[in-house]
């Protein structure tokens, strides 16, 4: 039998199963209780795409393999990271109506009928894709624009579904959605400088880490400087501007989305908050926020978000 085709077997089950669990730890809620059925199972749907596709994306697979063999690969293809994305996007396009049957992975395959119900378009799916081919060739980011370009492919595409899930997509909330996705991922980022360090990679612009006096050796040191922080902190502002310009999102929607997407800008304030408590000091390791200081930032991001419509 085809990996991924006919009956599933538990081990399968288990094994995408571990991939949504991953959830728990995200800054914002993923796919709360609160939503209508369709809509957590359509956010919990892309949320396992996008986690698998950042997970080959940064050698972070379970061991042994089997998302390869799920993908028709060898088991030792998993550690090759472009030929599993090749084989993920191939897969990808059996979500879409590829001739060569049904999509192989089962977190793809729970993703079909999300694609077809939505009428969602394969372009924000691809797009994560090849923000992790980027990450396989890119290291470094030279400038702030180089970085957002960056965000584009990386982050933007999942506000985007969020909006397209939910029947929501304009125009002006695809902006606003686009800042607050940027905003989220740049927190991120500020949050994981050490670990993505190990992993070679800065996502911290050169331009400005020059403007501060930061070089690389800087951030392996065990806590960070003066320079470093002041450099956190810059980032962290515009972080702040972004999710800012984005707030009125919230506003724009009613119901039960509005407090889901108050739940995405309060979890990127409270990212940023603790970035803050820390002293902007995040190379020790990320600093996180608590689950009362998310629920407070929450809060008043309904308070303060201005109603439209």
């Amino acid at each position: 039998m085809t990996p991924g085709h006919g009956i599933r077997p538990q081990s399968d089950t288990a094994h995408a199963r571990a991939t949504l669990d991953k959830a728990a730890a995200e800054n914002f809620p993923v796919a709360p209780a609160f939503l209508p059925r369709a809509w957590r199972d359509g956010l919990t749907a892309v949320y396992g795409y996008a986690r698998l596709v950042d997970d080959i994306g940064d050698g972070d697979l379970a061991p042994g393999g089997r998302d390869a063999v799920l993908l028709g690969l060898d088991p030792a293809a998993v550690d090759d990271r472009l030929a599993m994305l090749d084989a993920f996007e191939a897969d990808l396009l059996r979500v879409f109506g590829g001739t060569d049957g049904p999509p192989r992975h089962p977190l793809l395959l729970a993703l079909q009928p999300v694609v077809r119900d939505h009428g969602l378009t394969p372009e924000p799916f691809l797009g994560l894709i090849e923000a992790n081919r980027q990450d396989q060739r890119v290291a470094r980011y030279g400038t702030y624009a180089d970085l957002l370009a960056y965000c584009e492919l990386s982050a933007n595409p999942v506000g985007r579904l969020v909006l397209s899930l939910t029947g929501t997509s304009t125009p002006e909330r695809i902006r606003r959605s686009d800042a607050v996705c940027t905003a989220l991922q740049i927190a991120e980022h500020l949050q994981d400088v050490a670990e993505d360090l190990g992993r070679d990679r800065i996502y911290l612009p050169a331009e400005d880490m020059r403007r501060f006096h930061v070089a690389e050796a800087d951030l392996k040191a065990p806590s960070a400087g003066a320079s470093v922080r002041a450099l956190v902190a810059f980032e962290a502002e515009r972080a702040r501007e972004l999710l800012n310009e984005g707030t009125p999102l919230v506003g724009s929607v009613h119901g039960r989305l509005r407090l889901l997407l108050a739940g995405f800008v309060g979890g990127g304030r409270a990212a940023l908050r603790a970035v803050t408590a820390a002293g902007f000091d995040v190379l020790p390791g990320p600093p996180k926020p608590t689950r009362s200081g998310l629920l407070r930032e929450v809060a008043a991001v309904l308070r303060t978000a201005p109603r439209k419509g």
